[in-house]
């Protein structure tokens, strides 16, 4: 996939879409190609109206993987701004249109790790829930986090459990655990949680969380019966 910017009025637009052959790179694309192309301007997406489910979901990927490098490239174009410009940097954050404070934020975890530190497999925002720890502990929980696939919500969740574990190298915190749940049940569990306008997990713990509470009022009461 390549990434070939072009005019259109007056706006910079990024063209998602398949890598071409190498004998073909400049010939004029034909009407199936420039059906699968999505245009990115400054106010949005251009999405042709045939568009594949295949190239929308390359090109869904292609932005994802953007959003995600963007906060690490705003992070390094500050911390080499500051070190090498002095207070000129400021200069270059207005006329660049950027907010300093959210810059600073990607800076502080740009500096926290460097470089060869980062892991690919994982998304900035986990990085950013860890760099507050000292290096060892972060590089703990960045490879717990990368063997599990924690989402970030996970990480945090394991390092707040960890905490009040008074433990901090993630072993022995785990978020989540591991229930076989037949497909059909699954699917009907998410669409109860879609019609209750809630998060699938929130619902999930809400529900057994109910239905602990019933059953125990219950057998509370047979037991009060007996007794």
């Amino acid at each position: 996939m390549t990434n070939q910017a072009s005019g259109l009025d007056d706006s910079k637009v990024v063209q998602f879409r398949k890598k071409p052959a190498a004998a073909a790179r400049h010939r004029r694309l034909n009407a199936d190609e420039v059906r699968s192309q999505v245009l990115t301007t400054k106010v949005g997406l251009q999405i042709p109206g045939g568009l594949t489910f295949d190239d929308w979901e390359r090109a869904g990927r292609q932005l994802s993987g953007i959003l995600n490098s963007s906060s690490w490239w705003l992070g390094d174009w500050l911390v080499y701004g500051k070190d090498h410009y002095g207070d000129r940097y400021q200069r270059g954050i207005r006329a660049a249109g950027l907010q300093y404070q959210t810059l600073r934020n990607y800076a502080w975890v740009s500096r926290r790790f460097e470089m060869d530190r980062r892991r690919p497999a994982l998304s900035f925002q986990h990085h950013a829930e860890l760099a507050s720890l000292p290096t060892e502990e972060q590089d703990r929980w960045l490879d717990r986090a990368e063997q599990m696939k924690w989402t970030t919500k996970q990480l945090r969740g394991a390092i707040r459990m960890a905490c009040e574990n008074g433990t901090t190298d993630g072993e022995s915190a785990e978020p989540t655990r591991k229930l076989a749940v037949p497909g059909n049940r699954l699917q009907w569990w998410h669409k109860a949680a879609e019609q209750s306008g809630i998060d699938f997990e929130e619902w999930v713990l809400a529900t057994l969380d109910n239905a602990a509470e019933r059953a125990l009022k219950e057998s509370q009461a047979k037991a009060d019966i007996s007794a």
